[in-house]
This record gives structure tokens, C-alpha cells and sequence, in this order.
């Protein structure tokens, strides 16, 4: 009878070996991984960017040299007063527009006259760059800096990389660029973010790997983070952190390159403007300020889908946050504290499959966050929150990825003791913390004003007639239809004929100029189009579309555009 009992009990200690060892489809040496530099920049969860331009001066969201220098002097400017702003709202870190896509430099630099010296703000010897910097260590801020590679001094247009339109000017231009970013890596103390919006041409690795070794960098081909693929500041769900290392390189790699297996780490960075859509200040923008609501669906949407949130700031003329706007942050920060400041219980560093919190006695909650110890890989593939209800378990609510942070709401419900149950994982899961809250009066997440529909559109249609020895070229004006920064979906569907379609290699135009060959990705007969720049009036997108009927003329379709869901 002994000898029963025993062999029971090792055949089900191997039935739950076996189980887990079906859950491990890695050993943890396998596993994506942050570095110490991704470990403490993911760590800060909430970002600020600080947004200031001779566009602000201009009302437009980009300069076009048509405000003089002379005009612009924020005589109010206080750096002091953005860090007390990222502060309220809880950001760790300022991420400055150092240089935007008109060429102004808010430091002092003789690389350009486009700049901060040649204008009457302290008498020309004013340094933004240099007071922010002080301002960040005097509040306990990290500083981040954006280096357009565009610059409208060179005929730098957007969405080229640092590609002049002159290929004369390209090696003059390298040089100057290459200046810029050395300086501002160099004269501000430590720089923990660079951006390089629209991805880098220019050849800055060896700057970067000597100048940067304490950065994350965004775009370009030593990008070390995401861009989400939008500009909305939400993350899809699942948001994995790791993707191949082949994607990362391209410089443009979004949230939908990311894959739970992935061998390199690179976390997704949503950012997003605080008027509705536009990143400078306009007395006429701050009608379009979002909503504390709005704000909180957007924290939900991004940190608690394990991405970092970058919230817009933009000082006006005067060198100021506006005082509505000031406002708004600071509510967005009261409110984050409101909801999960005072957990009704929590756990910490576990490890395995069950962890559980006993209240003793029955508690409502509707609100769960989960961090996992990241630093080792993201482990866990596949979870659910358990409440035991008159006696038995019952499933809250549930999810696959959860990395730097996953916050899991749900319907009102009692319990006396709460759990969560990790269902897959990669290796032996790692849960660096585990809460569950009661949050009273929380606006419905519906989020209503995520940009466009997801819709197909028609756009043309090709017919034989168009075909000249089985091939075509159609030039189509995706300005009406691409209205918002995000990613973009253009399909050909053949409808008759015998001839089979063939995509071949087409080009993407941004206000005239060609883009770099990364923005458009070609799978089969699909285009997929990242627009990383802003869109304003003036804006023209323009795709030429080549393709082949294999064998001959006969081949009949439409092509379609469409905003990839998020």
C-alpha cells in the first residue's frame, strides 16, 4: 500500500515536470534580454518631451524660416519650470527637441546662424540646452535630446534620413551633423535618450559608441528602442520587447515587428502630443488639449501594456508651459497616485507559476498590476488573474505579455483571496510584483479619439489596356487618405484575368522627396508605409506603385489603402 502511495507520487511529480517543461520553450541563456541602459531608461515608465521651435513663433508645426531670428526671445523661458511640470505628472526624464526639422539649434554651436546665438534671448548667449541640463539635476530628472537629422538649411527634407536633395552637399552635411551631435552629447553631462526621428543615414556610430554609451537610441541603425508605430501613445496588446535583430537594424523597427522570441531586446516608446494632433504650441492648438481622461485611457494604453509613455510639452512664445496645460499634467499625476498608490494587497519578487494574496476576509477589487523581473527576459507568455469566490476559483480576467508593467482591469468583483496563475512561459517566471485595487469612480475606457477608422479604401483600378508588355506603373496621391502619423497598409488585389500579379519595387515620395526605401516594406502583393512626420495642409504623400502580369497583359484589380489597427 506504501509502495502505491509512492509510485503516485513520483508519477505525479513527473506529470508536473513534464507540464512545465512543455510551458519552457527556452532556458533563460536564450532569452532577449535589456541591457543595464534599457533596464533604467524602461524603468522610468513616463516620459516628457519638450517641444520648442521657430514653428511655435510661426504656427505651424514646422519652421520654414519665415519668422526672423530677431523675433525670437522667450524672455519668461524657465527650465525650472519644465522639470516642476514632468515632475507633477510623474515623468523621469525631459526629452528636448535640441535641433527640429528647420535647423534651429537651441545651443550654442557654430555649426549653423540658424540658431539660438544669432537672436536677441540673452543677448545671443543664451543656452537652452545648457540651463535644461542644470534644471534636471537640480529637480532628479534624466535628460534626453532629439537631433533632427532633417534640416531645412541644407535641403533636408523630412522622411530622408539626413539625405540632402543635393548629393553635392551630402559629405559637407555629414560633417556638420556629425558636429551637432557630438556637442550636445558632450557639453550637457549625461544624455540617457537620442532621437533620431525618421531614422539616421549619416554614418554616428562611432560618436554614439563613444558618446552615448549611456543612451537608448530611437531610429537608425544602432537603434536600441521602438517607435509603437503611431502617434496615438498606445501600444498594441500583446507588446512584446524583443524582435530580430535583422528588423531592429533597418532603423524603423515599430511595435509590429515584435515577437516573444526575439534574440535582441528593444523596448516600444509611445509618443504622443497633449492637443489633438499637434506637437506645437498655437493659441488656436490649446482648444484641441486632450482630456485628463483621454490622458488616463493613453497611461492604461501604453505603461500598463509594458511600453513607455512620451508625453508632449510645448512651451508657448513667451518660453512658458501654458498654465491650462500646466494644469492638465498636473491632474494627470494626482490621478495615477489616486488609483494606484494604496494597493488593497500586494506581493514581491516571486517565483513559479501561483502566487497568491490572502485577505483574510472578502474585498472587492477591479484592478490588477503585475511587473516582472525583466532584467532576466520576458518570461511569462500567457497568465490569468484568479479570485476564489465562495469557496472556488474563478478567472477575473486574463493576457500574454506583461514585461516592465501590465495593468489588467475588470468588473467589480468580492473575493477573499486573489492569485495569479502563470499558464506559459519561456523559462522559470520571474514576478518582480504582483497588486490588486479597488478603484472607485473610473471612466469607461473607450478612447475616442484614436485617429481614423481602419476601413479599406478604394484607391484605383488597373485594366489590361494599362499593361505594356506585362508591366504598369500607377501613380497614387495617399494624401487624403494618410492623415495622421501611424502605418499604413496598401494592398493590390487582382479580380480577373490570367496573368498572374507581380509586385515589383515601388517608391514613396514625401512632400516631393523620395523617402528612405525602409518606410515602405514589401510583403507579396501588400506596401506597408510608416509615416513617422507630422501632418499638417501642406502635406503631400505620394506612392508609385510598379508592378508586372506575369506571361502577359491579361490582369484585371483594385488597390485599396487602409490605417493598420493599432
Amino acid at each position: 500500500m506504501e509502495r502505491n502511495k509512492i509510485i503516485i507520487l513520483v508519477i505525479a511529480v513527473f506529470s508536473i515536470s513534464s507540464v512545465h517543461a512543455q510551458q519552457s520553450v527556452h532556458t533563460s541563456n536564450t532569452l532577449a534580454m535589456p541591457s543595464a541602459v534599457q533596464y533604467a531608461w524602461q524603468k522610468q515608465g513616463r516620459i516628457m518631451f519638450v517641444a520648442l521651435d521657430p514653428a511655435t513663433w510661426e504656427g505651424r508645426e514646422y519652421d520654414n524660416h519665415s519668422i526672423p531670428l530677431s523675433r525670437i526671445n522667450p524672455k519668461q523661458l524657465s527650465t525650472d519650470q519644465w522639470c516642476r511640470v514632468a515632475r507633477s505628472w510623474g515623468a523621469k526624464e525631459i526629452l528636448f527637441v535640441a535641433k527640429h526639422t528647420g535647423g534651429f539649434c537651441w545651443w550654442q554651436t557654430r555649426t549653423t546662424n540658424y540658431g539660438i546665438r544669432n537672436t536677441p534671448w540673452n543677448n545671443g548667449k543664451g543656452d537652452v540646452l545648457k540651463e535644461l541640463s542644470a534644471s534636471c539635476k537640480k529637480y532628479g530628472l534624466n535628460l534626453g535630446v532629439y537631433l533632427s537629422p532633417a534640416d531645412e538649411t541644407w535641403g533636408v527634407g523630412i522622411g530622408s534620413g539626413g539625405r540632402t536633395k543635393d548629393p553635392s552637399k551630402q559629405e559637407a552635411y555629414n560633417k556638420i551633423y556629425r558636429q551637432q551631435l557630438k556637442e550636445v552629447l558632450t557639453r550637457y553631462g549625461k544624455i540617457i535618450e537620442v532621437w533620431f526621428d525618421g531614422s539616421c543615414i549619416i554614418n554616428v556610430k562611432d560618436i554614439l559608441a563613444k558618446y552615448a554609451k549611456n543612451a537608448v537610441i530611437l531610429q537608425g541603425p544602432q537603434a536600441t528602442i521602438r517607435w509603437v508605430g503611431n502617434e496615438e501613445g498606445i501600444a498594441p496588446y500583446p507588446a512584446w520587447n524583443s524582435v530580430d535583430s535583422s528588423g531592429l537594424k533597418t532603423g524603423v523597427a515599430t511595435a509590429a515587428e515584435g515577437i516573444p522570441d526575439g534574440n535582441t531586446w528593444a523596448p516600444l516608446e509611445c509618443d504622443v502630443p497633449l492637443y489633438n494632433h499637434y506637437w506645437f504650441w498655437a493659441k488656436k492648438n490649446e482648444q484641441k488639449r486632450k482630456s485628463l481622461n483621454d490622458l488616463m485611457e493613453i497611461y492604461y494604453k501604453s505603461v500598463g501594456r509594458g511600453a513607455t509613455m512620451l508625453l508632449n510639452s510645448t512651451p508657448d512664445t513667451t518660453g512658458l508651459i501654458p498654465e491650462g496645460d500646466v494644469a492638465l499634467y498636473a491632474a494627470l499625476g494626482k490621478e495615477i497616485k489616486r488609483r494606484f498608490a494604496h494597493p488593497l494587497g500586494s506581493v514581491k519578487n516571486r517565483k513559479g507559476t501561483l502566487t497568491e494574496i490572502d485577505f483574510k476576509k472578502p474585498v472587492s477589487i477591479n484592478h490588477a498590476v503585475i511587473i516582472e523581473d525583466y532584467q532576466k527576459g520576458e518570461r511569462i507568455r500567457a497568465y490569468e488573474v484568479d479570485g476564489y469566490i465562495q469557496g472556488q476559483w474563478k478567472q477575473l480576467c486574463d493576457g500574454s505579455s506583461i514585461g516592465r508593467k501590465r495593468i489588467a482591469h475588470f468588473k467589480n468583483t468580492t473575493v477573499s483571496k486573489v492569485r495569479i496563475h502563470i499558464t506559459k512561459s519561456a523559462a522559470e517566471p520571474l514576478l518582480h510584483f504582483f497588486a490588486v485595487y479597488n478603484i472607485d469612480h473610473t471612466p469607461e475606457l473607450s478612447f475616442t479619439n484614436q485617429a481614423d477608422d481602419t476601413n479599406w479604401h478604394y484607391l484605383d483600378t488597373w485594366i489590361p489596356a494599362m499593361l505594356k508588355k506585362g508591366r504598369t506603373s500607377i501613380t497614387l496621391n495617399l494624401t487624403p487618405y494618410i492623415t495622421h502619423p501611424g502605418q499604413y497598409e496598401v494592398k493590390l488585389e487582382q479580380t480577373s484575368g490570367k496573368d498572374k500579379l507581380k509586385l515589383l519595387q515601388s517608391e514613396l515620395l514625401y512632400e516631393g522627396g523620395k523617402t528612405l526605401p525602409q518606410f515602405l516594406i514589401q510583403k507579396g502583393n501588400v506596401l506597408y508605409i510608416d509615416r513617422t512626420s507630422q501632418i499638417t495642409n501642406e502635406t503631400s504623400i505620394v506612392l508609385m506603385v510598379n508592378f508586372s502580369a506575369e506571361g502577359g497583359n491579361d490582369c484585371t484589380g483594385n488597390i485599396y489603402i487602409r490605417k493598420l489597427p493599432i
